[in-house]
């Protein structure tokens, strides 16, 4: 067990000196020297620091990583909600990235400079698409039904 570094060796180790999430890198490299000394419990060898380093770089690797990747949808199903329903039109993209850099007036009535409501931005939209007197979208089928 002496052998085995303390956490703050192995973060400074050259693998794990650029981690930014350094609160992430801590809990991993504390989970890798827990795992470590069970092993050693049981009877396994001290790893070298080099490996425990490699270890730790990996799970973090894995645990920044982003969970979603793109797909190619050949189910035979067009909108299939297991692989994020409908693909967003390149415009739309677009126009939510430009929002989604800053403040927006979500719910903020530019007019009135008071507090206002995300349904008033899209009910008029809806209205004059469906010609219905008044809508509102919501983010999924539950919602929907409740509605």
């Amino acid at each position: 067990m002496r052998a085995l570094p303390s956490v703050d060796v192995l973060l400074r180790h050259r693998l794990l000196r650029g981690v930014s999430a350094r609160s992430l890198a801590s809990d991993i490299v504390r989970e890798v020297l827990d795992e470590a000394r069970r092993d050693i419990t049981d009877g396994a060898a001290s790893p070298e620091v080099d490996a425990l380093a490699e270890a730790a770089a990996w799970r973090i690797d894995e645990a920044l990583a982003p969970p979603l990747a793109r797909l190619i949808n050949a189910t035979g199903v067009i909108l299939h909600t297991n692989l994020g329903r409908a693909p967003l039109a390149r415009e739309a993209i677009d126009a939510m990235a430009a929002v989604s850099e800053g403040y927006s007036n979500l719910e903020f009535d530019l007019r009135q400079g008071d507090r206002g409501s995300r349904h008033t931005l899209l009910a008029p939209l809806i209205r004059r698409v469906t010609g219905a007197e008044a809508g509102m979208a919501v983010n999924n089928n539950a919602s929907a039904l409740l509605l």
